[in-house]
Parts: C-alpha cells; structure tokens; sequence
C-alpha cells in the first residue's frame, strides 16, 4: 500500500525517539511487538513511553529461550488513518507479530479492524471502549486493565449510592466518551438517579472548557462527570476548581499520572476506578521498583501495569505453541493466552476469557488529602472493591459474535 508523507515522517520520528534494534521482517526466530500510542497528546503520560518501557520490562523478565523479542514503538496521534497505515505497515512489511496499547478508542477499532483481517494479535489496553470485546471482538484480540463498562459500574455506582443522583457529563467526542456517558448513564438512572444535560467537546484539541462548566453549573445538577481521560480530565478538573463549581466532580476515567499532575490539593477527595495501584500489595509494589528506574517522575498506572502484563502472558503463549505458529496466527497464539491462566506480579493471578476481556479484580479508590499521603505518589485510599465477574460485562450481554452462549 501507498503510505502518505505525513504518516511515514510521523512513524520515523516516533520511531526514532527511542533506541530501536532492527530486524529483518523474515527473521522468523524474533517476535516483535509493536507499541502503538499517543507520546505527545493528551494521552502521553497515561501511556507514551512508559508502555513501551513495561513492555521491554516484560521482555528482561522473561528471558525467552530459542527466540528473541524485539520491541518498537510509534505515534498513533489519536488519527484512526494513521493508526491504521502503521498498524498495516508494521504487519505487512516490517515483521510485527502483535501490537500493543493503542489509547483513543477510534484508533483501537481501526486497529481491530486490521488485525482482524490479517489474523494478527492485537493486545489492547489503552483504550476503553467496550465493543472490543462485544460487536468489533475477533478471535485475535484481548482486552486488559478497563474498558467502558467497568468504569461506569465501579465510579458512577457508587457516586449514585453516596448521594449523587443527578448529573450532567462533559463528553470528549468520540467513541470513547459516547460510550462511556452512555453506559454511565444506564448504572445512574438503575440506581434512581436523573441525567440534567451533557455537552460534547472537539477532541483532540479542546483545552478551553469554560463554557461547557458554564453549562454544568447552570443545570444544577450534583454531579459532574468527566468521560474524558489524560490531559482533558486534568484541565477539567482544574478549570472547575478555578470556577468554584459547587457540582461534585465524577472522573470517570482517572489515572493516577493524572492525580500527580493535578497535586493533592486540588485533587483531594476525587473517587476514581482503577484495576492497579503500585501500592496495592508487595507484588505491585515490587512491580513497581523494577520499572521506576526507567520512569522516575511517571509511576505506572493500569494502562502501563497491563502493557507489562499482557507482553508477559502473550510471551508465555508463543512458547508454548511455537514461535512459527504464533507468527502464522494471531488468533492461535491468543487462543493460547485464553487457555492459560494469567499470573503476574502487576494483577495476580487470572483469566482472560471467551471474549478476550481480561478478568481481575477492579478498586474504587478516594484520593487522598496531603495531610494522609506519607511520601511521593502516596495517593489513594480504597474504598471497595469489586471481584472480576462483578466488575465486568457479563459474557452473555457482550454480543461478541464468535462466542455461543
């Protein structure tokens, strides 16, 4: 295929940002991996460089025996054309056996799209959106960390059942942040509660979003939610604080990169859903020694935990069935991912299932104030938790086309 000037200049610079060691697409003794995300938008520091880094830990970890594994990385742009034609590139020409992460849940479906068609593994975790693992699933895709679905539950739930029953959403418009409010919207109005309004915003690009708090404070309504992510959230939450809204602010999906940027101050008392916290237990925690050498002042979060667990599952399948038949096949080497157990010091241990969405536990955690926090990125309390058939989608309501039920 014909690639534009702008995607092949935008993946060599991406590229080239970091150390890269080339292979030759027909070496058939190395996987490569391919870390596809956004590394100077809204989304660099929920994911960026420190995936591909969890990624290469994941690799260091495993040591694998009769092949090596080779791990790249490219700016996606939060552009679903653009995320396609590397996404094609990569598989076609340049030897990329699964592609990892990818944020921005226009670009994910696109991506989809590609490893669909090509029979190529597709690892995502960046992205929220639910239709990963509904009506866009296929045989050679997993699902890791969230999606939209958890989010809604977990955050909206229980600020419905803390007394937060009426809300108006400021929405990044796309797929992601529809689906979110949407899903969001079904767990407030179960629980009794009422939707006052919502605006959608432009995105990527919006940094201005006064007008919209405008509109939220005017509605009345208790709840602010946010089905936005990275940069966008961050602002948000800042411009609502610089404007006094008295609403109580939902962050529907929050990461703890987020509360650093934001500071305690300002941040102090948010509720937020995430299915990994560095200090959660002595596995997380020495997860997250081996990894803070290479990201000092970004602590990972679930979408950089998930790049480090799925690339070790993923490397476990392709020994078992041979790296031969993991490069033939993306769905048989995902197939073989579903058949193990998942066990690794950022999750513990557990499944991924029919769907490919992966099963673990999720947490519903309070931000704390500066006085509780007793060192740095100290920052959450848990409030509860839900157990992995609890806080995901169940199957049979998915839609997923290949699985019976």
């Amino acid at each position: 295929m014909q690639l534009s000037r702008r995607l092949l200049l935008g993946t060599a610079a991406a590229t080239a940002a970091l150390p890269v060691r080339r292979v030759r697409a027909q070496d058939k003794t190395t996987i490569k991996i391919g870390v596809l995300n956004d590394q100077s938008g809204p989304y660099r520091d929920t994911g960026g460089r420190s995936s591909y880094y969890c990624a290469q830990q994941a690799v260091a970890e495993f040591q694998a025996q009769g092949f090596s594994v080779d791990v790249i990385i490219a700016d996606h742009q939060n552009k679903p054309d653009i995320g396609a034609g590397i996404a094609r590139q990569w598989y076609d020409r340049d030897g990329v056996d699964v592609i990892l992460d990818v944020p921005t849940s226009s670009v994910a479906l696109a991506i989809a799209g590609v490893a669909r068609e090509k029979d190529k593994a597709y690892l995502n975790i960046g992205a929220a959106t639910a239709d990963l693992t509904g009506k866009q699933c296929a045989p050679c895709i997993v699902h890791w960390s969230y999606d939209t679905y958890m989010l809604a539950k977990s955050t909206g739930g229980a600020t419905v059942r803390s007394g937060g029953d009426s809300w108006y959403f400021i929405t990044a418009d796309y797929a992601f942040g529809h689906q979110l409010q949407e899903q969001t919207t079904r767990f407030v109005t179960a629980a009794g509660g009422k939707v006052l309004g919502s605006s959608a915003y432009p995105f990527p690009g919006t940094t201005d979003f006064s007008s919209f708090l405008l509109q939220a404070q005017a509605s009345g309504a208790k709840v602010l939610g946010l089905c936005n992510a990275g940069a966008d959230t961050v602002n948000s939450i800042k411009q609502a604080k610089e404007f006094g809204l008295q609403a109580r602010i939902a962050a529907m999906l929050m990461f703890i990169t987020d509360v650093h940027a934001l500071g305690l101050d300002v941040a102090q008392g948010l509720t937020l859903t995430e299915s990994f916290y560095w200090d959660l237990n002595d596995r997380t925690r020495a997860f997250t020694e081996r990894v803070k050498p290479r990201t000092p002042n970004n602590w990972p979060n679930m979408i950089h935990a998930g790049c480090y667990a799925s690339t070790l599952h993923y490397l476990k399948a392709v020994t078992q069935i041979g790296v031969a038949n993991a490069k033939q096949s993306g769905a048989a080497v995902v197939a073989a991912m579903k058949a193990m157990p998942t066990d690794d010091d950022a999750f513990g241990k557990g499944r991924i299932r029919e769907d490919g969405m992966a099963m673990f536990p999720s947490y519903l955690f309070q931000v704390k104030t500066p006085a509780e926090s007793k060192g740095p990125w100290d920052f959450y309390k848990q409030v509860s938790s839900y157990g992995p058939d609890e806080a995901w989608r169940p199957l049979a309501e998915g839609g997923c086309a290949f699985i019976k039920t």
